[in-house]
């Protein structure tokens, strides 16, 4: 079996790592009872976008991701969710620093003890720290290259941060730590040379997180991971995930629209809703009593295979997510919530401390009676 070629790729990464190393809500976040790994602290992201054809009516401004604040502990899993267009893969690739935000500060907590303003960082600081931040992406065909086998696949970020791999010791080390990582994904070193036309696409996507673990992350972020995966296969992938996450200590923010899949998975949930997070709390306190109404929406969706509930007892949402690009008064959700007020419409709503561990932005978060999974119309649980 061949030994990967040095690879020229533009997205050059940590050239002198050693991969065998392992005014808005507080930055701790709520509920938060282990060490930080990362803090988003009042974090926006700003496109210009061009205005009629080739740009004729001038550029525009639009606010993908408006002022927020998140903590990720460390060992823990926190969940991102919201409709498609809520920003939350931006949100994503602002934490992996591909978009520079255009506001806040993005603390990572290395291992050493050090915080690291990663918005702040020049490009060979942020090379010192890149291999702690990694990313699978949502679609394994298209995240690979067909050209390259998944030995290369794999290898290709170890060769990025070490350049100069001439040696045939430094080249017999590459090739074990893609075969160790190969098993530790489950695929075979038989298939170390195939290409990846030849995998099914649950194998792919197996290959997919062995090329963001091959560097011993610390944070991996995975953007709608298994949304393109039949049901089967998607649970031996998050079987998996949770596997790797046990025997390597990793911590995970899951970017995902699938509910069931954040209940399964998650510690804390983050919800999402054009750019802005209207909650945060703890799994299961989120699924049993949301504290905000677009929450509520999103947990409607959800089959509930329950004989005492009816789909006409389930409140739902009516219209589609507003342009980024459109300037809503008061609270964003306001034009879509069933529960809207006069003052949502021109007030915008603060961060509201629900509980010990829960944040809602939303007028009323203490007042309304919002329905969970698993509780009855009129509040009582089952």
């Amino acid at each position: 079996m061949t030994s990967p070629p040095e690879l020229d790729t533009a997205d050059r990464e940590v050239a002198d790592a050693d991969p065998a190393e392992a005014t808005t809500p507080p930055a701790t976040g709520p509920g938060l009872d282990r060490p930080p790994l990362l803090e988003l602290r009042d974090v926006s992201m700003d496109f210009q976008i061009s205005r009629g054809w080739f740009g004729t009516r001038g550029r525009m401004k639009v606010r993908a991701v408006r002022d927020v604040s998140l903590t990720i502990g460390q060992g823990e899993t926190v969940g991102l969710v919201g409709e498609s267009g809520s920003g939350k893969t931006t949100l994503g690739r602002c934490i992996l620093r591909a978009h520079r935000p255009s506001a806040g500060s993005i603390i990572y907590h290395t291992a050493d003890g050090d915080q690291v303003d990663l918005v702040q960082s020049d490009a060979n600081e942020l090379r010192r720290h890149r291999r702690d931040i990694r990313m699978i992406f949502q679609d394994p065909n298209s995240s690979l290259n067909p050209r390259l086998t998944v030995s290369q696949i794999i290898a290709e970020p170890l060769i990025n941060l070490k350049q100069g791999l001439d040696s045939k010791l430094a080249r017999g080390e590459l090739q074990d730590r893609v075969i160790e990582t190969m098993r530790l994904v489950g695929l075979r070193p038989d298939q170390a040379e195939r290409y990846p036309h030849a995998f099914s696409g649950g194998e792919r996507q197996r290959v997919g997180i062995a090329r963001a673990l091959i560097t011993n992350p610390r944070l991996v972020v995975c953007d709608e991971a298994v949304t393109a995966l039949d049901v089967s296969i998607r649970s031996q992938v998050l079987n998996l995930l949770q596997e790797l996450q046990e025997r390597l200590g990793l911590t995970y923010l899951f970017i995902s629209h699938d509910l069931a899949v954040i209940k399964h998975l998650c510690d804390r949930v983050a919800v999402m809703y054009v750019g802005e997070l209207v909650e945060q709390a703890p799994a299961e306190e989120l699924f049993r009593r949301p504290r905000h109404p677009y929450t509520e929406a999103l947990l409607a969706s959800l089959p509930v295979p329950d004989p005492y509930r009816r789909r006409d007892d389930r409140p739902g949402i009516s219209g589609e997510i507003p342009d980024p690009a459109e300037q809503i008064p008061g609270c964003v959700f306001h034009p879509r919530c069933p529960h809207a007020q006069d003052r949502c419409a021109t007030d915008v709503p603060g961060h509201h401390q629900t509980g010990p561990d829960t944040v809602s932005r939303c007028h009323f978060a203490e007042d309304l009676n919002l329905l969970g999974i698993g509780r009855r119309p009129g509040g009582s649980s089952r």
